[in-house]
């Protein structure tokens, strides 16, 4: 079965998390990214016309920089992104929104400084017609273990992949 944990992370938190639930799970990684990078300053969530605040108050569509060329190979697909004001970035639904979800088992991962994943998960499912099997906020790597241990019950990866 393949497997491809997608994620994106403009300060590396994410990034961390994605690339340690790819080497438990033996997946292959993709890192989404926009076309212009993010600066420190659009990431100021504090100040209301940094880029972040921008694009989720005018919900414009960012574009992604690389596209994943064999993404039909994939059976089971993570997706990982920070929460920004409860919610997926806008550059995680231009990302969803650029491929056939049909037949795929989704799951998503995220990281958060206190959101829960919930209003993510939902948003995600109207927009994605694939399956949503599951939805998590990642912390740590004991956190990452045990949650992989939960997933391969539901999901058997496979020696393969262990």
């Amino acid at each position: 079965m393949d497997i491809l944990v997608t994620y994106f992370s403009p300060t590396g938190t994410t990034k961390a998390i994605a690339r340690e639930l790819a080497d438990q799970i033996k997946a292959d990684y993709f890192e989404i990214q926009p076309e212009k990078p993010y600066t420190a300053a659009d990431l100021n969530w504090k100040n209301p016309l940094a880029r972040c605040n921008r694009e989720k108050v005018f919900n414009r569509g960012i574009a992604c920089r690389e596209k994943i060329g064999n993404f039909s190979d994939y059976e089971i697909v993570f997706i990982g992104f920070p929460i920004w004001y409860y919610q997926e970035p806008g550059i995680i639904d231009s990302f969803v929104e650029g491929y056939d979800w049909t037949g795929k088992k989704i799951i998503l991962f995220a990281t958060s400084g206190g959101s829960d994943i919930q209003r993510a998960r939902k948003s995600l499912e109207d927009k994605i017609q694939g399956k949503i099997i599951a939805a998590k906020v990642l912390s740590g790597s004991a956190e990452i273990e045990e949650w992989v241990d939960r997933l391969d019950r539901i999901l058997d990866f496979g020696e393969e992949n262990q």
